[in-house]
C-alpha cells in the first residue's frame, strides 16, 4: 500500500466513524476505498469490520449522556447483538469467498436504496413511535439479532436498518434511539471483529489506519456530526456505494 492510499484509507475511516455515529452506512465509504486500494473483497470486508469497531465504541461513548437509565435494555439487546455478530462472522468464514463476491453488490445496492428512502421511512416511523411500549418488545430483540447477523457478515447500512427497527418498536426520542443503536453496533462489530482476528488472516496495517480515523470520527459524529446537512451526507454515501458496486461487478 502506498502512502497516498494509506492517507485515503485513514480519511475514509474518519468519514465512516462520523457517519456510523450519526446514522450508519459508513461501510459504504470504507469498503469501496479498500477495494480501490487493492484488497480482495473478503479481505477488505474483514479489515473493514475490525477497523471500524473502535469507531462504533467511540461513538457510543460520545452518546453516553443519552443512555442514562437504559442499563437493563442495553444488556438485553447487547446480548442479541453479540450472538448476531458472531453468527454473521461465522457465515463469512465458512461460506466460499465466491458467495460473498456475488452477494456483496446486492447487499450494497440494498443499503444504498435504504439510505435513499431513509427520510421517508423516518417520517413513517414517527407516528408509530407514539403508540408502542417504552420498554421495547421481543420483536425488537429478534430484529436486533437479525440485523447483527447482517452486520457481522457485511454491515453496509446496518445502522440505518437498526434505527428503522428500533424507531418502530421504541417510544423514546430519536437521539436516545440513536445512542442505543451505537452501543449495539459497537457490540456487534466488536464480536465479529474478535472472531475474524482469531480465525482468519487480517491486514493489520489497514485495520490500524481505519481504526485511527474511525475513533476520531466517532467523537466528531457524537459532537457535531448531527449538524451536518443530511442531504449532503446521503448523496456522498449513495455516490460511493454505487462506485463500490461497479468495482465489484467489473
Amino acid at each position: 500500500m502506498t502512502w497516498v492510499e494509506g492517507i485515503v484509507v485513514m480519511l475514509a475511516g474518519l468519514g465512516a466513524g462520523v457517519i456510523n455515529t450519526v446514522v450508519g452506512s459508513g461501510t459504504l465509504i470504507t469498503f469501496p476505498i479498500l477495494l480501490w486500494a487493492g484488497l480482495p473483497p473478503v479481505a477488505a470486508n474483514v479489515a473493514n469490520n475490525i477497523g471500524l469497531a473502535p469507531g462504533s465504541l467511540s461513538g457510543a461513548v460520545g452518546y453516553r449522556g443519552e443512555l442514562s437509565g437504559s442499563r437493563g435494555r442495553i444488556l438485553r439487546y447487547s446480548f442479541a447483538a453479540l450472538l448476531g455478530g458472531v453468527a454473521g462472522a461465522v457465515l463469512l468464514i465458512v461460506l466460499p469467498p465466491g458467495v460473498f463476491q456475488v452477494i456483496a453488490p446486492v447487499l450494497i445496492g440494498a443499503a444504498v436504496l435504504l439510505v435513499v428512502v431513509e427520510p421517508w421511512l423516518g417520517r413513517r416511523l414517527e407516528g408509530w413511535r407514539q403508540n408502542v411500549s417504552p420498554h421495547g418488545t421481543w420483536g425488537m430483540t429478534a430484529g436486533v439479532f437479525s440485523t447483527s447477523v447482517y452486520g457481522g457478515y457485511f454491515g453496509a447500512g446496518q445502522g440505518v436498518i437498526l434505527l428503522a427497527v428500533m424507531g418502530l418498536l421504541m417510544a423514546e426520542p430519536l437521539q436516545q434511539v440513536n445512542a442505543l443503536k451505537n452501543v449495539l453496533q459497537a457490540v456487534d462489530n466488536g464480536a465479529s471483529a474478535l472472531m475474524f482476528a482469531i480465525l482468519v488472516p487480517v491486514d493489520w496495517l489497514v485495520v490500524v489506519l481505519l481504526a485511527s480515523g474511525a475513533v476520531v470520527g466517532g467523537q466528531v459524529g457524537a459532537k457535531v456530526g448531527r449538524r451536518l446537512p443530511a442531504n449532503v451526507l446521503r448523496a456522498v454515501i449513495v455516490l460511493i456505494g454505487v462506485t463500490g458496486i461497479f468495482q465489484l461487478i467489473r
